[in-house]
């Protein structure tokens, strides 16, 4: 056998099996017992693919809930361990999201469930797969769950995360789940790091706003779309050709989705951060088109949500920004509107 193996023979590498009864036997106890047989058989791909799946199907169980933090480890080794077999990867991400879904509804800290190790098996299988649409899907959902804790943010910026995330986009462009997820990820890496580096988000701004032209009646993706963008502004990403294309994308995502708070509270911050960039960028908002004014569609966002006082502080930041290019203009244009009055008071 150890000839077998300097040579490099696939005959060194005979799969270890067990007898089905075996497995069978093992696996009809409890998460505890399951979790004791996974630790046992590491290296045999069979019992841990069908200990992954014994413990999905455990894992609505009421006493469930006091294993969830002792699941990811042995569900991450199983899936560096035998990192060739997609459907353990599958089987075992799709379980991480539902351990880590319940363990969010229990407000468990995101640091207490994912380490920097598993961050790193996530990422391994997200770049050996880097072709399945279907298992990238369920990763960068994870990933996208897992990032708002600033350490796995910061895990996830020092692994290079964001060149992964711009690829899978541009790749699967039309798939829903990928575009929410990664627009996801990337506002969280990037709203709270002051200096990004432009090497990493290179194109980031036309990828984004090609998520926004394909999936322009998706409320929710918009929304998440939208919260990149401004995050891409505020690293300085746009270059002067694309202020003025990309106000226009944010009138129209504000225009079609004014119920959404979130929606209408950073498409107004990105907006503000163009207009401090950007003359034309103003122009377009004071201008009325086929589609309408950019101002009407800021009263409106108004009026729609003037008991949200996050919503009516950003867009009086919007307005704050537009008297800079003179407030009698904007004066004329906004009347004795009440809006206009405080926003200027503010």
């Amino acid at each position: 056998m150890e000839c077998l193996t300097l040579a490099g023979s696939s005959l060194s590498k005979q799969e270890k099996t067990l007898p089905s009864a075996i497995l069978d036997m093992l696996l009809e106890g409890g998460i505890g017992s399951v979790l004791e047989f996974m630790q046992t058989y590491l290296d045999i791909e069979q019992a841990q693919a069908k200990a992954i799946k014994r413990l999905a199907s455990l894992l609505g169980e009421e006493n469930a809930l006091m294993y969830l933090l002792e699941l990811l480890d042995p569900v991450t080794c199983a899936m560096r361990t035998h990192i060739d077999s997609l459907e353990l990867q599958l089987d075992g991400c799709r379980l991480l999201l539902d351990i880590i879904g319940q363990a969010l509804q229990q407000n468990v800290d995101v640091e207490m469930l994912v380490g920097e190790e598993g961050i790193n098996s996530l990422l391994k299988t997200m770049r050996t797969y880097s072709e399945n649409e279907e298992l990238l899907s369920v990763i960068c959902t994870l990933l996208m769950m897992i990032s708002a804790s600033e350490m796995a943010a910061e895990a996830l910026r020092k692994a290079g995360v964001i060149t992964d995330v711009l690829s899978i986009i541009s790749n699967f462009p039309q798939n829903r789940q990928i575009c929410l997820s990664c627009s996801g990820i990337l506002w969280s890496l990037a709203v709270n790091e002051s200096n990004m580096g432009q090497a990493s988000l290179k194109n980031a701004v036309q990828i984004i706003t090609g998520v926004l032209q394909e999936h322009r009646e998706d409320g929710e993706v918009v929304e998440s779309a939208c919260s990149a963008l401004w995050v891409l502004t505020l690293q300085g990403c746009l270059t002067e050709s694309q202020y003025e294309p990309t106000t226009l994308l944010l009138l129209d995502a504000l225009r079609m989705n004014p119920e959404r708070p979130v929606l209408v509270k950073n498409t107004c911050l990105a907006l503000a951060g163009l207009l401090r960039l950007s003359e034309l960028s103003a122009f377009r908002l004071i201008v009325t088109d086929t589609k309408g004014s950019g101002i009407s569609l800021i009263k409106d966002s108004y009026h729609f949500h003037c008991d949200d006082p996050e919503v009516v502080e950003n867009i009086c930041m919007l307005i704050n920004e537009m008297v800079q290019y003179g407030k009698v203009l904007f004066f004329l244009v906004f009347g004795q509107s009440f809006l206009f009055r405080q926003c200027i008071k503010s």
